[in-house]
């Protein structure tokens, strides 16, 4: 007797598949009753007339047959139970991870799918194709059941190691995503709480006096995200929803911050504008005396010691005039609430207040060093001088000659200082330029000596 094909896997076959299925499960529950009910089935089989019975070989191979049939419900089962419980997990992966890996674990599962159909579609045959309660049931007939029942059960338990592998195989992919799905619900709570805590400290603020319009505006924009959140992984996908709601928590929370910052953040723009008003009118004091003292530097020193300050005065009123404006408009701004505006316009001022307050100090500063150094110029030649043989010493430590490229600035070092002391000879020394001769000396010998240091500390580490 020639076996049906197998067919493809469809509703219809579902259907046939179980009701093949729960035919072997019933037969598979009456041969595990416990053994003190076998005289009430006799009985009940005897009484029924339905059946007649058959000693010797025929009843034997039916019997064989029937344990075969039995045996490959029992595979069908297992089998099918295994297909379902791995759906679940390609179904768990797919929503979550668009990944080649995720794609070629779909591809893999419907292939190993097709297979299973085709076991399955040859199991379902071969109990259609075999009445194993006929009570003419020969011999042979029962053999051949029995052949292609063992043989479905045999395909069925093949594929089912096959469906063992690849399941064995989508740990990790499954593992990310079940990690994925699990971080879902938390991530989407998290941004609603955010998002709660957010409206709730505007809410402050404003009860406070403070408008806070800038951060409402971003809380507003917040809205539609929310929206997205509530109609679900399932619409816009796992990834996606855990990214939204990871930002969504992320805005709102820096929100909640600012908005919590916010009553500190007008008190320190209110203290700014009274610290800096007060220093603009001390500037405009210390302005109107820089006039006495480059009428001093004129009178006593030369035009090159003095000649570089002669814009200060108009520089620094202008300035200050600048700064009082800008107060006004940080006034302004911080009355209508922009706090980025006033806080930049309080930078503007701070920064105009510095150039002047530094310009100021430099003519005093010019003044007071001039007298020093008209008074005692050889303290500082000994100053500078001091410094270059420090030098000296240090590139000659450990050397019986210095390196040519430590020894060469030094030198002219020492040469450019001879010809800056020079330079006081006369009747009108240019004191500044002397100043400013050994500074650079100074610097120069600084360089040299950072040099060696760094040469020699390299050297030792090695």
């Amino acid at each position: 007797m020639t076996a049906t094909p197998a067919q493809p896997y469809s509703p219809l076959t579902r259907s046939r598949r179980g009701s093949a299925a729960r035919a072997a499960f019933d037969t598979l529950t009456l041969m595990s009753l416990p053994l003190l009910a076998a005289p009430a089935l006799a009985a009940a089989f005897a009484g029924g007339g339905t059946r007649r019975w058959f000693g010797g070989r025929a009843e034997g191979q039916r019997a064989e047959a029937q344990a075969a049939k039995d045996a490959a419900a029992a595979a069908f089962y297992e089998l099918d139970t295994a297909q379902r419980d791995l759906r679940i997990s390609i179904d768990t992966i797919t929503a979550v991870d668009d990944s080649p890996a995720a794609r070629r674990a779909v591809s893999d599962f419907e292939a190993l799918g097709r297979r299973i159909d085709e076991a399955s579609g040859r199991y379902i045959n071969a109990v259609d194709a075999h009445d194993l309660d006929r009570d003419d049931l020969e011999a042979a007939a029962a053999n051949q059941a029995r052949a292609e029942l063992t043989a479905a059960k045999d395909q069925l338990g093949q594929v089912k190691q096959e469906l063992d592998r690849f399941e064995s195989g989508l740990g990790p992919l499954l593992g990310k995503a079940e990690t994925q799905l699990a971080r879902l619900a938390p991530a989407v709570e998290r941004a609603r709480q955010a998002l709660l805590a957010a409206s709730n400290a505007l809410d402050a603020v404003r009860a406070s006096g403070l408008r806070a319009d800038d951060l409402a505006g971003r809380l507003a924009k917040l809205g539609p995200e929310l929206t997205k959140l509530n109609q679900g992984a399932g619409q816009h996908g796992v990834p996606q929803t855990l990214e939204r709601a990871t930002q969504v928590a992320r805005e709102a929370e820096a929100i909640t911050a600012e908005a919590g910052q916010l009553p500190e953040r007008a008190a320190e723009i209110d203290h700014r504008l009274v610290s800096l008003r007060t220093r603009a009118q001390a500037l405009t004091t210390r302005a109107g005396q820089v006039d006495p003292v480059l009428s001093e530097l004129r009178r006593r020193f030369s035009a090159a010691c003095w000649q570089d300050l002669q814009h200060v005065p108009d520089q620094a009123g202008e300035n200050v005039r600048q700064a009082e404006a800008k107060l006004k408009e940080a006034q302004a701004a911080r009355d209508a609430q922009r706090w980025p505006d006033a806080t930049s316009l309080l930078s503007t001022v701070r920064a105009l207040l510095n150039t002047t307050d530094e310009a100021v100090s430099a003519a005093g500063d010019r003044l007071r060093r001039l007298n020093a150094v008209q008074k005692d110029p050889q303290q500082e030649i000994d100053r500078t001088r001091f410094a270059i043989r420090d030098a000296q010493r240090l590139a000659m430590s450990g050397r019986t000659t210095p390196e040519p490229r430590h020894a060469r600035p030094l030198d002219d070092a020492v040469g450019r200082l001879d010809r800056a002391v020079a330079t006081l000879e006369g009747r009108h020394p240019d004191y500044w330029h002397f100043l400013t001769e050994t500074e650079a000396v100074r610097q120069t010998v600084a360089r040299v000596v950072g040099q060696i240091r760094e040469e020699r500390g390299t050297a030792a580490g090695h």
